[in-house]
């Protein structure tokens, strides 16, 4: 990693410039504000950003829901339950942090919520298309398109640039290469790293590394954005200038985003904030 500073941005730079952002709407639609025909409307008061409700009657609409989900793993000295009737609903441009103690279950509400791991009863749903009953192709084709995962590592193929490493999720989900490099270029450009777009990883800073993750992670337009401590590795300076890239992709493209995070700062940042307890996911107070 590269010990140089973050370039490109600005000491409290909310967010990439207007005219980067019309280009982001045409790469990463909106998401409607109407249910497709068929569908029902969710209740105002329990789907949108800002609510204090984890639970709605109807997932249609919504991006992300589980709902009654149970999860447990056996051990030497039995069954270890970490999930029980879990209840969640995420809609289109939402931000919830997640934040639990360790071993409290963030990471396999992560894996069930990205379609990783399946849970051993209740459902989850991405855009109202229930899961439970997909094959792991299916399960792996709607994760390529719908869901976009962050971790707190980067996870960069090391032998490929910046722009590369946007390109290949695409070419792999059967873009063309000339438009994924487009689509890779845009999105570097939106996110402040275009000027680092041919230097491989190790060549980038921890913020630029984290920058272009963010950029793979969203390179086939996903409804769904799954994080577990996007912002760990970084000093709170460089963590601050990359969580405010991401809430305004967020907000521009109109994804779901849960975010797994320890840091209270930027969850205050989000619409709303969540904990699990006892198996239960339920609001959290935070401070």
């Amino acid at each position: 990693m590269s010990d140089e500073p973050e370039r490109g941005v600005a000491a409290g730079a909310p967010g990439p410039p207007e005219e980067k952002l019309s280009g982001l709407k045409t790469l990463l639609p909106a998401a409607e504000s109407k249910p497709e025909p068929g569908q029902a409307e969710p209740a105002e008061s329990e789907v949108g950003p800002g609510s204090t409700e984890t639970i709605a009657d109807d997932p249609k609409g919504t991006a992300l829901s589980l709902r009654g989900v149970a999860r447990a793993y056996r051990t030497g000295s039995g069954p270890l339950t970490v999930l029980r009737d879990a209840q969640l609903t995420v809609a289109p441009g939402e931000m919830v942090a997640l934040v639990a103690p360790s071993g409290a279950g963030k990471s396999t509400l992560l894996h069930l919520a990205g379609l990783l791991e399946r849970p051993d009863s209740g459902e989850v749903f991405i855009r109202g298309e229930a899961t439970s009953g997909l094959g792991d192709d299916a399960r792996t084709a709607l994760r390529r398109t719908q869901i976009g995962f962050v971790y707190q590592f980067h996870h960069l193929l090391p032998e490929f640039s910046a722009l590369e490493n946007v390109v290949l999720p695409q070419m792999i989900a059967g873009l063309a290469r000339r438009e994924a490099e487009e689509r890779a270029a845009e999105l570097l450009a939106y996110l402040r790293v275009d000027g680092r777009a041919t230097h491989r990883p190790a060549e980038l800073s921890g913020g630029e590394q984290q920058r272009v993750a963010i950029a793979r992670a969203v390179a086939n337009a996903p409804r769904v954005l799954l994080a577990d401590e996007p912002t760990g590795n970084l000093d709170p300076k460089t963590a601050g200038h990359v969580f405010d890239a991401l809430r305004t992709l967020v907000r521009e493209s109109g994804l779901a985003t849960l975010i797994a995070t320890h840091n209270f700062t930027l969850a205050a940042g989000m619409d709303r904030t969540i904990t699990i307890e006892d198996g239960a996911i339920v609001p959290a107070k935070l401070g």
